[in-house]
């Protein structure tokens, strides 16, 4: 625990200096340097818990040589060790945006309706990760399939580091399944790009020129291309610079919508300038960057087995239906920890099961 607090009293520090740097940016500093004393208090009520309730415990426990006591003990104990293990792994989630709120954008891809389907799956999947974890999720945006499922979505992820949590699901993500919508039930592949951005603070230094703005409204429609509104109060805002295309059309007034497509598209800027930065000691490293589309991030297979895999990592897991059901943690995990370690660090592939965790030697 002293280890751990010394790296948030040093991630303090940075912050600290950055104030220091550029005052403007004071407001952001603040509030990262909130999530940091916020962190450090719950490592000192680990402590807490581990060296005093957790003694008081076991000294009741021997005294009345109760067994009901000792499953108390070891429940009070594994749930120390899971949120100790995730307080740690939160000391990995350093980045300049990690403690933000994160927008999700989910794009249907090459497959038709069930492309569609999958994308929806997806919206549905990561609404359930966010639950899961007690964080706050607002639909942005929602555009309906013409048959089934959504065309897009967009989703903002509030909770602690969100963005630092959620920037690995960005890529392609893969489904293979018995499609429902063949009428000889053949198997089919789809594919779904999901986007992540974090949403940049209200001091971010960023400037939109207008004139380099194109903005169209449209009529919002539903399921089959129905009309749902009779105003057009659905935008479509083209930032002309960069080609970035933002369509908004959940909110029923214009206004709304306007705000919602202004706010992500000053996310995709921000993210722009990260990603010409990374590429920029990319290529100063001389590593490859792949385009979005070309980055297939993870695979979920469900005939003619149950494989989800994440392709950065290697990490597998058989539990498909968990992971569309919202649990997440553990291939967002792997994810990350590859980014650091680098993939394949530990020379085997992690096959998750029902019952254990197994290595599956890579020669074989």
């Amino acid at each position: 625990c002293l280890t751990s607090k010394a790296h948030l009293e040093t991630r303090k520090a940075g912050l600290r200096a950055r104030i220091l740097e550029r005052p403007s940016r004071c407001s952001s500093c603040d509030e990262r340097a909130f999530v940091a004393k916020t962190d450090l208090g719950t490592w000192n009520d680990l402590t807490i818990r581990l060296g005093t309730d957790l003694v008081e415990l076991a000294e009741i426990a021997m005294d009345e040589s109760d067994d009901s006591m000792g499953d108390q003990l070891t429940a009070e104990l594994d749930e120390i060790t899971a949120i100790t293990a995730d307080e740690e792994f939160k000391l990995q989630l350093n980045g300049e945006h990690d403690a933000r709120p994160a927008i999700i954008s989910i794009k249907q891809g090459a497959g038709g309706v069930d492309a569609q389907d999958w994308a929806e799956i997806l919206f549905r999947m990561y609404l359930r990760w966010a639950e899961r974890r007690g964080f706050k999720a607002d639909v942005l945006d929602l555009t309906a399939g013409d048959e089934a499922g959504i065309k897009s979505a967009a989703v903002k992820v509030d909770g602690s580091h969100a963005y630092g949590y959620l920037r690995s699901e960005r890529g392609v993500h893969r489904l293979v399944r018995l499609s429902p919508f063949d009428a000889d039930h053949l198997r089919h592949t789809s594919f779904a790009l999901v986007e992540v951005l974090p949403e940049p603070d209200a001091h971010e230094e960023l400037t939109i020129n207008p004139d380099d703005l194109k903005i169209d409204t449209f009529r919002a429609s539903g399921h089959g291309g129905q009309n749902v509104q009779k105003n057009s109060s659905a935008v479509r805002m083209t930032h002309l610079p960069s080609g970035f295309v933002v369509s908004v059309q959940n909110e029923r007034s214009l206004r709304q919508n306007k705000d919602i497509a202004m706010r992500i598209l000053h996310a995709k800027l921000v993210d722009l300038e990260m990603q010409k930065r990374a590429e920029e000691q990319a290529r100063l490293r001389g590593d490859h960057v792949s385009p979005e589309w070309g980055r297939q991030v993870r695979s979920y297979v469900l005939h003619p087995y149950q494989m989800v895999k994440d392709h950065r990592s290697a990490y597998q897991t058989s539990n498909a239906q968990n992971v569309l059901d919202g649990d997440l943690d553990d291939l967002i995990k792997a994810s990350l920890n590859a980014q650091v370690k680098g993939p394949g660090s530990q020379g085997a592939i992690v096959i998750k099961t029902d019952r254990q965790l197994l290595p599956y030697p890579r020669n074989r």
